[in-house]
């Protein structure tokens, strides 16, 4: 990674349309404020996250953050880390999830959704609960020059 970047490149390649069976897939889970879905306190509750994580010898992984939005006024961030840590909220996803890649401004996010449901239901796939993975930080997308943006669906 390049000193002015803090966000690894991202290979759409590898979850472009792909099919994921994940087994105890370990994640903590933390809550960001948001105004009308755009973050509030991102930065804040992801630096007190890794500073407890730190704390307890626990790693993020992949740099995968997995993002649900609640509703208009928070998100639910999912973080893959290497094990559970029993002073923060841990969950593991199990089962198979589909994945897509779309690229453009974060504003194209209700349009990717919309996309990702119609391809998901061309396939014969029943999608469940969906996560957004926001690949790269806005600083980072400009220093790469593109800002990918993964969608999960949990395959019922």
């Amino acid at each position: 990674m390049a000193p002015d970047t803090c966000c690894p490149p991202f290979d759409p390649a590898l979850w472009d349309e792909k099919m994921f069976e994940w087994k105890d897939k370990c994640f903590v889970k933390v809550r960001v404020r948001t105004f009308f879905y755009m973050p509030v306190n991102f930065g804040k509750v992801m630096r007190t996250l890794e500073d407890k994580l730190q704390a307890a010898g626990a790693s993020i992984c992949d740099s995968m953050c997995l993002s649900n939005h609640t509703s208009k006024w928070n998100l639910d961030v999912y973080v893959v880390i290497d094990r559970e840590v029993p002073a923060l909220q841990s969950c593991r996803l199990n089962g198979p999830f589909f994945s897509k890649v779309y690229e453009g401004p974060y504003k194209d996010t209700g349009k990717w959704r919309d996309d990702f449901y119609a391809q998901a239901k061309r396939q014969n796939i029943k999608i469940g609960k969906q996560y957004i993975w926001y690949t790269t930080c806005p600083k980072c997308a400009k220093k790469y020059g593109k800002n990918y943006v993964a969608i999960f669906g949990e395959v019922k």
